[in-house]
């Protein structure tokens, strides 16, 4: 569901209409961070650099210190989200055209709306169906909004009445909860922000140089190799031994995991029948060469 979800999401980061509302709001678009900060950050309020990096984790916070807080000064968050939604009414029907006004389309928004609202809860259910065997299920079947920053900050804004613009936010709150307990799982693992991202490259899930985005330097990224080596995670070469790479399968289980309890809360025919009706819009994003073909989230890799 991740991978059906996630570039639905992420267009808000490429597609050229999302540049052009961020610039009438006054952003620099000549690069894409100071957008993708203001975009992701904006429903935290106006929060600080420890915040915000403290919550995506795995940028350097000097590169963060470049975008936050200039994005609050630029424009305020609420401004930011009103744009954010006009970006992606604009990407979507130009991507998607008819599709985003048919029935499908509406289903698809209604499930993912329910799997979203599971996510972060109270008690981490909805009215929907439960699968029977959810007490046996690994890890926790329930989820709270609690250690889940992202998560909670995007379920706590209203839910655009438009369903592709419900969609979308359905899938933003979708993938921040995992990415929240994907933060958690790497805290468990001992793997600082640097860290997470070399052991990430050792087992191949794109190049190293994929991974500049996020601000390192050569010294930051040298010295955590460093670490990880000293505990047998990576060789000489950077290439994850036998026990790196059980530590980040450990990682994404553990991160599946915590991610599970939407779709358990959903059911299993609820969830078979979102990830059909994900089918042509996945197609769609992927197809549209918006999205780049490496990336330091693994799709297609993990």
């Amino acid at each position: 569901m991740w991978h059906l979800l996630e570039p639905l999401h992420a267009l808000l980061y490429y597609a050229p209409e999302a540049f052009h509302e961020a610039a009438a709001l006054g952003y620099d678009t000549s690069e894409r961070w100071p957008a993708y900060f203001a975009w992701r950050a904006a429903p935290l309020g106006a929060a600080d650099v420890d915040r915000v990096a403290s919550a995506f984790y795995s940028f350097s916070p000097a590169m963060v210190a470049r975008y936050v807080p200039a994005a609050w000064e630029t424009a305020e968050p609420a401004e930011v989200l009103a744009g954010r939604l006009r970006a992606v009414d604009r990407t979507y029907r130009a991507l998607f055209g008819d599709l985003v006004d048919r029935p499908e389309f509406a289903e698809a928004a209604a499930l993912a709306r329910r799997a979203a609202d599971a996510a972060v809860s109270p008690d981490g259910v909805t009215s929907g169906p439960v699968a029977s065997d959810a007490a046996e299920a690994p890890g926790p079947v329930r989820s709270r909004p609690a250690g889940r920053p992202l998560a909670a900050a995007n379920a706590g804004l209203p839910w655009p009445e438009a369903p592709h613009l419900a969609l979308w936010q359905a899938a933003t709150i979708l993938r921040e909860h995992r990415g929240d307990g994907h933060v958690a799982a790497l805290a468990a693992a001992s793997l600082d922000p640097v860290e997470a991202l070399v052991s990430f490259a050792a087992v191949g899930a794109a190049p190293e140089p994929v991974f500049a985005s996020r601000g390192w330097s050569a010294a930051e990224w040298t010295a955590a190799r460093e670490r990880l080596g000293a505990r047998g995670l990576v060789d000489p070469e950077g290439v994850a031994t036998d026990a790196g790479r059980a530590l980040r399968a450990g990682v994404e289980r553990r991160t599946d995991e915590l991610a599970a309890a939407p779709w358990t809360a959903l059911g299993p025919d609820a969830t078979a029948r979102l990830a059909d009706l994900l089918g042509g819009p996945w197609l769609a994003a992927i197809g549209s060469g918006l999205l780049p073909a490496e990336n330091t989230l693994g799709i297609g890799k993990v």
